[in-house]
């Protein structure tokens, strides 16, 4: 059972690279905290993406996500502000690739995560957010036993729904052997052109197979998206008005609507 004051925890995740999980951690958490949230970003990427596009110094962090799992450091040591009000992080390093290797050798080594948030004595947080790396592997295990919720982001692209089996046969063992309350958040459209044809054609074969699961906001590709990591800031900061800016704000409200149409269901 996860801390009354880690409120629901959301994994961002896809087994792909470069499907947009780090721009979609980042940014929706960073919208999430312009509506007033409080959130938490738990960098599980051991690319540190997200640690450093949000101006963080992986140099200088005195504790990781790597210390969170392996070293018995508490959530609440490692937990650092960003420069975006409401946002904190998690912060992970290059530490963090040995983390699979190490993990072998611990007891119980798929419920580290899930049990630093049982453990947590912190200030609350009313959104945690989890960067996932791009596969499938004991850090997203950790990551996907200590969720509420997932996040599947996907490329429009023309394989795009080739490794959703995958993912969604991840979850289903996820569910039966670990965690049967996972479930799934929904599934966001990255990169979107609607001027191609085949990102057209695959929002809509995506649409009519998984229906209402897939969040009516997509996230179009956006210069703006794309440099912002470079600078140090959600997009939010670096351009407000841009596409990429207003359709992750659009994303956040979205989540906090599926959020609270649950909470009324139960």
């Amino acid at each position: 059972m996860k801390h009354e004051d880690l409120g629901p925890i959301i994994s961002v995740a896809n087994q792909k690279g470069g499907v947009g999980k780090t721009t979609t951690s980042i940014n929706l958490s960073a919208s999430l905290a312009a509506m007033d949230y409080r959130v938490l970003l738990i960098d599980l990427d051991p690319q540190g993406n997200s640690t450093t596009g949000l101006g963080v110094d992986k140099k200088k962090i005195h504790g990781s996500t790597y210390d969170l799992l392996l070293n018995e450091s508490k959530l609440e040591e490692i937990i650092i502000c960003s420069d975006f009000e409401g946002l904190m992080i998690a912060p992970a390093n290059v530490e963090l690739t040995a983390a699979e290797i190490e993990l072998i050798k611990v007891p119980k080594r798929e419920w580290r995560l899930h049990n630093s948030f049982t453990e947590y004595h912190g200030e609350p947080f009313d959104y945690v957010i989890i960067d996932c790396p791009p596969a499938l592997n004991l850090l997203t295990i950790n990551a996907l036993t200590a969720s509420d919720r997932v996040l599947i982001t996907l490329q429009a692209e023309f394989l795009a729904l080739e490794g959703m089996s995958q993912i969604l046969e991840t979850l289903r063992r996820i569910r039966n052997k670990l965690n049967p309350q996972l479930t799934l958040d929904g599934i966001l459209l990255t990169m979107v052109d609607r001027r191609n044809r085949i990102a057209l054609q695959v929002e809509q074969e995506v649409r009519e197979y998984f229906g209402a699961q897939v969040y009516q906001t997509v996230i179009p590709r956006n210069v703006r998206l794309a440099e912002a990591p470079s600078f140090g800031v959600p997009v939010l900061k670096h351009d407000v008005r841009s596409a990429g800016a207003q359709a992750y704000l659009q994303t956040a409200a979205e989540m906090v609507q599926r959020e609270t149409a649950l909470q009324e269901a139960q």
